[in-house]
């Protein structure tokens, strides 16, 4: 998948009028995590019950790897659309979790067998979850596709 691609595809989810700020950013952050083929992603809101964020992103990977890569490239998208870290913990040490805090929304990405350990989703249970699209999941750009049918029996 390249970085065009990656590039249209969030900044047409930030200008998405169904999603106000700063809905807008998180789920732009859910779209890379899914399609950089991240795990058991959940956007969950917090308005009503913490101060610490509007809106938590949280999914895992498979492995450091991968959560490097997602996390890498959220902090690239969402610095090419105006939003600033102000805090990127996890991202240069091969740890199990990272944290991008952008004020009104924080990514959380971890490493999976990690991810039941630190329970967020059982610490904020009262938040409210946010629905993600089945089509933020991974998606093949068209022009990267393959012919043949959809059926997923053609891999050639």
């Amino acid at each position: 998948m390249n970085r065009d691609y990656i590039s249209k595809e969030v900044a047409a989810i930030i200008e998405d009028k169904h999603f106000e700020a700063p809905l807008n950013a998180a789920m732009a952050s859910a779209w890379i995590m899914g399609n950089f083929k991240g795990l058991n992603l959940k956007v969950l809101d917090l308005r009503k019950v913490s101060g610490i964020a509007d809106f938590f992103v949280i999914g895992s990977a498979s492995n450091p790897t991968q959560a490097g890569a997602m996390a890498e490239e959220i902090s690239h998208q969402m610095r090419q659309n105006g939003f600033e870290a102000l805090s990127r913990e996890g991202l240069k040490t091969n740890t199990d979790w990272i944290l991008l805090d952008y004020g009104d929304f924080i990514v959380h990405v971890f490493h999976e067998p990690s991810r039941t350990v630190y329970d967020l989703e059982h610490l904020y249970k009262n938040a409210i979850a946010v629905d993600i699209p089945e089509s933020y999941y991974f998606s093949t750009p068209e022009s990267e596709r393959k012919g043949g049918s959809d059926d997923g029996r053609n891999y050639f």
